[in-house]
């Protein structure tokens, strides 16, 4: 009989305890982990870069194609000369524009991206009204996705596609989980109710060390978030980089509720004409009860933790001289079905009006 219970009590170990043993995080070794998310304003973008407590790096994108100097001075700051992975979440240039030049300061071990190519206008031809010589030609609206892919291949970095449940060990307890994107990948059918694609189909990782956590939201839309809601994952999670510059199209209620964050992050820029963050999403966020910090507003923001249970220390390059709580007024819309494109801005960014100037 004690042979039997013996061998039934290993089966079911071997049946339902060790998947979820091979599931947990391994401990925190106590050594500090930093997060930084960079300011790559005043345009939109992100940047976020994480320091394992061993020392190894990782750049989440690299802002846009105008602020690629400022994240390698962010790398040159904090003594950065390698990093073990760069991850692109998706193909837009407030994601990757600064890419080219980020490869070109620091080498690059391991390169993640979504696999997707930019999602391009269609342009009807048009005739020369003239045969005079024409002026200095347009660039490409796929440049920054062509010198990124450039930067790539020269890098001789190591490249692979994200995988959903693919881990990351990052040494000394911390690891990067790949949530999404997940087959079947989003098109514009699937963003009728708002949002866009590219963004939709953005990697989403979760950062894990001991008792911290921290969801990393790229540009997901409500529709990468209800898809996520419906999968059996670990959603929960201290620190939230809230998705998409604080977009209306994402950040759902639902959403919130699964993540309960104690503290958010958006990383967005004080000259955006989508109005990010909206009021909608930061009432959602204020709701929710966090503590709130943005970078056009707050500067760099890191975070430090050593993997205890309340152990997260935040610190912000400045303090905020407008209500965090306060959303901007947009003035176009970041949807598929109102023509937003793949490049999202063309030409100068809007001058901050008088009353942000002060």
């Amino acid at each position: 009989m004690l042979l039997l219970v013996a061998v039934a009590a290993g089966i079911l170990s071997w049946k339902f305890v060790l998947p979820w043993w091979r599931k947990q995080p391994p401990p925190a070794s106590g050594g500090e982990l930093t997060v930084r998310v960079l300011d790559v304003g005043p345009v939109n973008g992100d940047s976020i870069l994480i320091t394992s407590p061993v020392g190894k790096t990782v750049l989440i994108d690299a802002g846009d194609t105008t602020r690629g100097k400022a994240v390698v001075e962010a790398l040159k700051r904090y003594n950065v000369q390698q990093l073990d992975y760069f991850i692109a979440t998706h193909p837009h240039p407030d994601h990757i524009g600064g890419s080219a030049e980020v490869f070109k300061a620091v080498k690059v071990l391991n390169v993640i991206d979504n696999g997707q190519g930019p999602s391009l206008p269609s342009v009807p031809s048009v005739k020369p009204v003239s045969k005079k010589p024409a002026g200095r030609t347009p660039p490409s609206l796929s440049k920054f996705y062509d010198d990124y892919k450039a930067a790539v291949t020269a890098s001789n970095a190591n490249y692979g596609t994200a995988s959903p449940g693919t881990k990351y060990d990052l040494g000394g307890g911390a690891l990067l989980t790949v949530l999404a994107p997940s087959e079947p990948l989003f098109t514009k059918d699937h963003m009728r109710t708002g949002g866009n694609e590219p963004n939709a189909n953005s990697i989403v990782l979760r950062l894990d060390y001991g008792s911290f956590s921290m969801l990393l939201a790229g540009d997901a839309e409500e529709q990468t978030e209800h898809r996520l809601e419906t999968k059996e994952l670990k959603l929960d999670a201290r620190v939230l980089k809230v998705g998409h510059h604080g977009s209306k199209y994402a950040s759902s209620e639902s959403f919130l509720k699964r993540v309960k964050p104690e503290i958010a992050i958006v990383s967005c820029g004080a000259w955006n004409r989508y109005g990010h963050p909206s009021q909608s999403v930061l009432d959602r966020l204020k709701a929710a009860n966090v503590k709130l910090y943005r970078t056009d507003l707050h500067g760099e923001i890191t975070l430090i933790t050593r993997g205890g249970s309340n152990d997260i220390n935040v610190t912000s390059a400045k303090q905020p001289t407008e209500d965090a709580w306060a959303g901007r007024t947009a003035q176009k819309d970041d949807s598929t079905r109102s023509g937003f494109i793949a490049y999202g801005d063309f030409g100068p960014p809007p001058r901050p009006r008088k009353s942000e100037q002060k």
